[in-house]
């Protein structure tokens, strides 16, 4: 049933004209709402199902979970290894970590120790994942209530990162965190501050000062 389940999806993703956000997000919420009582695990077994047939297809299955409440409870630590199997690419490390490995460790469903194993990893994906797993412990939207101490454990490892993408995923987990403890953000990079790339410093001090990521462009992100 997984496999056939995720076929018709892959179909569906297939035909869609146009293939593009809006008609993604309407196709996954028909099909959300098709699934809105299918058991958790079951909903799982559909969503890794669909992870190795294409990137949108992907994307679908992490959301999927996001929207489904019986899997986010039913997740764990291995479905969600797997659910990140392959990552490589901003969408895709994104997705993963907001929609699935950031509320899962959130909710306790995966421990800390995971995901500083992903910040210790040669691959800049992962290390960005762990960064980014943190955006859900903190973001309003996203459910987060604020949790300086698992998020700053993961900034302390990756603060003299270079790597583009992981100093970018460095600037936005500070940024968000800033909103819901702004002094625990003032402090750690005040610690910091000789150590972190210069992106970082510039933009967690502009939103911390305007409330801005990029005051010229008028940024709140």
């Amino acid at each position: 049933m997984p496999d056939k389940t995720a076929d018709e999806i892959h179909r569906a993703l297939s035909d869609l004209i146009p293939k593009n956000t809006p008609t993604f997000r309407i196709l996954r919420c028909a099909w959300s709402s098709r699934l809105k009582d299918t058991p958790g695990r079951s909903l799982i077994a559909i969503a890794r199902s669909l992870v190795p047939l294409g990137q949108w297809e992907r994307g679908f299955a992490y959301e999927l979970i996001a929207h489904h409440r019986g899997a986010r409870e039913a997740l764990r630590p291995g479905d969600v290894i797997a659910f990140g199997c392959g990552i490589d690419s901003w969408g895709a490390v994104d997705g993963f970590a907001c929609f699935v490995s950031g509320p899962a460790w959130r909710e306790n469903k995966i421990p800390t120790s995971l995901v500083r194993s992903w910040a210790r990893s040669p691959s800049r994906w992962w290390r960005r994942a762990a960064l980014v797993s943190t955006v859900p412990l903190n973001n309003r939207a996203r459910g987060g209530k604020g949790d300086a101490r698992r998020t700053l454990s993961i900034c302390r490892m990756l603060a003299r990162d270079r790597d583009d993408m992981v100093v970018k995923s460095l600037s936005w987990a500070l940024r968000e965190l800033s909103k819901r403890d702004r002094l625990s953000v003032e402090l750690f990079l005040k610690e910091h501050e000789k150590i972190l790339a210069a992106r970082v410093n510039r933009e967690v001090r502009q939103k911390l000062e305007t409330g801005l990521k990029n005051p010229r462009r008028g940024s709140r992100t």
